[in-house]
């Protein structure tokens, strides 16, 4: 099928960043979220952003005035079963995720593909609450989405070929790469990525290194652009958390058990960046590690 109109629920981090792509790629989108604050904010970030892309050179003004007047926001769910494609990227709690399917099924058009833009819970899982799974896919993208190449695609055990390939192709006119995954526990970025940051986290639990040890070491010693700690304020690590309970509970492997310290933080409402401390405290002109 072909998609024109895309519904994008969630207005934050990930949602503002999936809506920034569509709109460039030419799709009609509609941004919800209950809060209209937040829906305001989103479309304030997204002009911010294109205005730095113009600045670049990489787009052009009218492409951008353009891609903006192809938003719109609405706090009403069921204004979004009117599109050709539903991307969810409310917060990570499968509750949440199941909640927001079960209010939009009663208006969807009969056509209508649904998506999650889950990091880690089970696509399966989330289809079979659905009255569609065949038309139900995870749809992850990387953060910051407007720079970030990767999506992975994720098939359900039920999705049906033709809504793989019409999700593969919103990726391509991104301008994007898809990575297909197994429906298994995080897939496959965060399936490697989390249990390193989990590693890293008992490194500094257990007194081996302080934070700016263990990420200088891991950025001058193995290239990476961000310590892992660094890192994990980024993502958030509420999130960071959610996923490495994903992997302990749906793999039963001891080697996926959250660091008690990466509990302590989160319990502590220290997330990272967007509560101001984590591994790093943000308060100040420059990051302080907080360990």
């Amino acid at each position: 099928m072909q998609i024109q109109s895309v519904g994008v629920v969630g207005a934050g981090q990930m949602g503002n960043g999936i809506a920034h792509v569509l709109s460039l790629a030419g799709y009609d989108v509609l941004l919800n979220d209950i809060s209209e604050e937040a829906i305001g904010a989103a479309l304030d970030l997204i002009r911010s952003n294109m205005t730095r892309q113009v600045g670049r050179g990489k787009i052009a003004e009218a492409d951008m005035e353009a891609a903006i007047a192809r938003i719109r926001g609405t706090r009403v769910l069921s204004d979004l079963g009117a599109t050709d494609l539903v991307i969810e990227a409310a917060t990570e709690r499968e509750t949440v995720k199941q909640a927001i399917f079960e209010d939009l099924l009663p208006h969807l058009q009969p056509h209508t593909i649904l998506t999650s833009n889950t990091s880690s819970i089970s696509i399966t899982r989330l289809a079979s609450r659905t009255d569609r799974p065949e038309k139900f896919m995870g749809f992850h993208f990387m953060n910051p989405v407007p720079v970030m190449q990767l999506v992975e695609l994720i098939r359900g055990i039920a999705t049906d070929e033709p809504t793989y390939k019409a999700c593969y192709a919103v990726v391509e006119r991104l301008g994007k790469t898809a990575a297909s995954a197994e429906d298994f526990p995080a897939f496959i970025v965060n399936r490697i990525l989390m249990p390193m940051i989990n590693e890293a986290v008992y490194t500094l639990y257990e007194g081996v290194g302080n934070v700016n040890s263990i990420d200088q070491a891991m950025k001058l010693g193995t290239n990476h652009p961000m310590g892992p700690l660094e890192l994990a304020d980024f993502i958030g690590l509420d999130t960071c958390l959610a996923i490495m309970n994903v992997l302990h509970d749906g793999l039963a492997d001891t080697k996926y058990r959250p660091c008690p310290l990466l509990t302590k933080y989160v319990e502590a409402g220290w997330l990272g960046r967007k509560t101001q401390r984590g591994f790093y405290d943000y308060r100040g002109e420059v990051p302080v590690p907080t360990r």
